[in-house]
């Protein structure tokens, strides 16, 4: 394996590389990384999640649950590289996290379970990382696992991602015998020590010969498939040379239309050097990336990732330390240093930098400055989110920030102490300041605060944060999940007249709307069809931000409405009392006419379960999921146990965890992740009460 250089050589922008590790809940994401933190000297005591001593999962939240809640970044050398890597929670419920940090990385390892293969939420991470483009590697972790398979695994890879899987790696032994594995591109074995952590290079054992070779001239197959050089080197020589085969795994890699496979056992420290070498090999620099794209008043720009360029980063997450608001930053153009005032381009508002920080989780050591490719953390920054563009000011521009879900489930939560109210709400407004998925407002009928978030486990930990860092006792009501409305049948030519006069300049708004259910699509669309000016560009405008106004609530229940087109087709103005505040209560007003007027429809979150249950616990589950108005899929048998995938009102899983659990000895188990929103066959009345 190659050996780490000086540890305080400086890294050209082309050593770097800036990763994530992508994957299922438990399938070895955080132990994958504290063995890299250890094989490269960041740490010097390798971190177990079961006795919650890993560097990542430093919270006593996620030591509690032995899961990954927040993202963790932290920062290694291998073979003369700086390799920035972000630990990702598998959870469903902290996917967005994963989105905030995808949108600032430029490659990632998915890990996959050597049992279980492609499991639901590797498959949304998955999805997640096309929206980015990111280029991956995979690493099927978990090899020593009893009914592990390899090729199974990339089967999974293959049906369920729909990607090219190109395994450069051959397992020797199975399960418990599982010691090393023989590298096809160099046609090498590598086998670890278990006593001493150490790993021998010698030829390909004898009794896997032919296996490798057939194996080794498959992936030359697929490679020339899908590479011209790879491709040329096939057809003139007896076999495609490595060096020719890792430039060509490397341009597949990098354009998405591949991804190479390797595997190993993280927890027994096996496979992960040969991991980190792939990382180098075949995952990209910040210069191997398109320029990244930003938009300043209506016109695109590109920013190269040059530290001489004019200063540009995306701030991806905020964390309220006890020492001080921390900013982490992705630098993608330019450089900062201490003292530098910078521009944060949305909010128009200048900051200044009082310390640079590099992050290895929860521990943080100074540096002067930092440039472009680098994953910093900033204190001083006061205002700026999640999202938010800090430039230079004199070359100001906006980058695209990651998406945000909506929360789909809510709690009620209030304080007991009767003075603890003003605490309660500067803790709230500190928390949805540092996750942007967790949002806050009062309930318009009973004037609760409502805490709204991803799933019940968000919402579980979220209110545990409030007790414990912000030494709150708060009482949380029954959870709520997010129902949406939708047109079902809408109406042509409502005529919708407001005037007002009350002494002074009046109010006169005329507008003809014709509101019609979208297909296939769950938001809002507005357009005008009015010609001759009968109603000028700017009333047109006030009309549409009045009907945004008013989908806010529906007629049904109050919840936000979904999946209609509104058009206004006619109207009229006054000459003197006519205004945009006149027509965009005429807006408002007349959508909300016409949505009592039509027919409506009650949409529930949906969730895709996947349960894991013995056998002869299937029968009992099936009936379960079925009295909550569960549709079963389909099942398949795996590795001694069955797994059930079903759709489920979000709803009906409330305390699903719990009755799983006693319906099966404790032994099944089950993920979910949403599925959309579907409309709501029973009464809508006892559905939302």
């Amino acid at each position: 394996m190659r050996a780490d250089l000086n540890r305080n050589h400086p890294v050209p922008l082309t050593g770097i590389r800036n990763l994530g590790i992508l994957a299922h809940v438990d399938a070895g994401k955080t132990t994958v990384t504290e063995r890299v933190l250890y094989l490269t000297g960041a740490v010097h005591r390798r971190g177990e999640v079961h006795e919650g001593t890993t560097v990542t999962d430093f919270d006593p939240l996620e030591r509690d649950r032995g899961i990954t809640i927040f993202a963790a970044a932290v920062s290694c050398l291998w073979d003369g590289h700086r390799i920035n890597l972000i630990d990702t929670p598998g959870h469903v419920d902290f996917s967005d996290e994963v989105e905030r940090s995808l949108r600032v990385l430029d490659g990632a390892v998915a890990v996959f379970d050597a049992v279980a293969g492609v499991e639901p939420q590797s498959e949304s991470v998955w999805r997640q990382a096309d929206r980015y483009g990111v280029p991956r590697i995979a690493f099927v972790n978990k090899m020593d696992r009893a009914g592990a398979d390899l090729d199974a695994a990339v089967e999974s890879i293959r049906e369920r991602l729909r990607v090219t899987p190109l395994v450069v790696q051959l397992p020797i032994g199975r399960e418990d015998g599982f010691t090393g594995v023989v590298d096809l591109l160099r046609m090498r074995s590598l086998v670890w020590d278990a006593g001493r952590d150490t790993v021998t290079e010698g030829p390909v054992p004898e009794a896997l010969g032919d296996e490798a070779r057939r194996r080794r001239r498959l992936l030359e197959e697929t490679a020339a498939e899908l590479h011209p050089a790879a491709l040329e080197e096939f057809c003139a020589r007896p076999e495609i040379s490595a060096p020719t085969l890792t430039a060509a795994l490397r341009d597949l890699t990098l354009r998405g239309e591949a991804v190479v496979v390797l595997c190993g056992s993280a927890y027994r420290n096996r496979g992960v050097e040969p991991l980190l070498d792939a990382v180098v090999d075949y995952l990209p620099a910040p210069p191997d990336v398109p320029p990244v794209r930003a938009e300043w008043e209506g016109s695109g720009q590109e920013r190269p990732a040059d530290p001489a360029a004019p200063f540009a980063a995306l701030v991806f997450k905020v964390h309220a330390a006890p020492t001080g608001r921390l900013t982490y930053l992705r630098v993608y153009s330019g450089t900062i240093r201490r003292g530098d005032v910078v521009l944060d381009a949305g909010a128009r508002r200048t900051e200044r930098i009082g310390r640079i920080l590099r992050v290895q989780a929860d521990r943080h050591t100074e540096t002067d400055r930092a440039t472009a490719g680098d994953i910093v953390a900033v204190a001083g920054v006061k205002a700026a989110r999640a999202g938010a563009t800090l430039c230079a000011p004199g070359a100001p521009l906006v980058l695209e920030p990651p998406v945000t879900a909506s929360p789909v489930v809510s709690v009620a939560v209030e304080s007991r102490g009767s003075g603890d109210a003003g605490r309660l709400a500067t803790a709230l407004a500190r928390m949805t300041d540092e996750d942007p998925s967790l949002s806050v407002r009062a309930d318009p009928e009973t004037g609760q605060t409502l805490l709204s978030g991803m799933g019940e486990l968000h919402l579980e930990v979220a209110v545990d944060k409030l007790r414990r860092a912000h030494g709150l006792d708060v009482a949380v009501g029954r959870p709520r999940v997010a129902y949406r409305e939708t047109v079902v049948r809408g109406v042509s030519g409502l005529l919708y007249r407001h005037v007002k006069q009350d002494g002074g300049a009046g109010q006169f708004a005329h507008v003809v709307l014709d509101v019609e259910p979208l297909e296939h699509d769950a938001g809002f669309v507005f357009r005008s069809t009015v010609t001759g000016g009968r109603v000028p560009r700017e009333y047109v405008g006030a009309v549409e931000a009045g009907c945004r106004d008013a989908i806010a609530e529906g007629p049904l229940g109050g919840h936000p409405v979904t999946g209609l087109r509104v058009t206004l087709t006619d109207g009229t103005t006054h000459p003197k009392d006519s205004s945009e505040m006149a027509f965009r209560t005429a807006g408002r007003l007349a959508l909300r006419e016409a949505l009592r007027a039509g027919e409506m429809a009650l949409l529930e979150p949906l969730a895709e379960v996947t349960v894991t249950v013995p056998e002869e616990a299937v029968g009992g589950v099936l009936g379960d999921l079925a009295a909550r108005r569960g549709r079963v899929g389909g099942s398949e048998a795996r590795a001694g146990a069955v797994v059930v995938t079903a759709t489920v009102p979000l709803a009906e899983l409330f305390g699903y965890a719990t009755r799983l659990r006693g319906r099966t000895q404790g032994r099944g188990d089950f993920t979910s992740r949403p599925a959309g929103y579907a409309q709501v066959t029973g009464s809508a009345a006892d559905l939302t009460r």
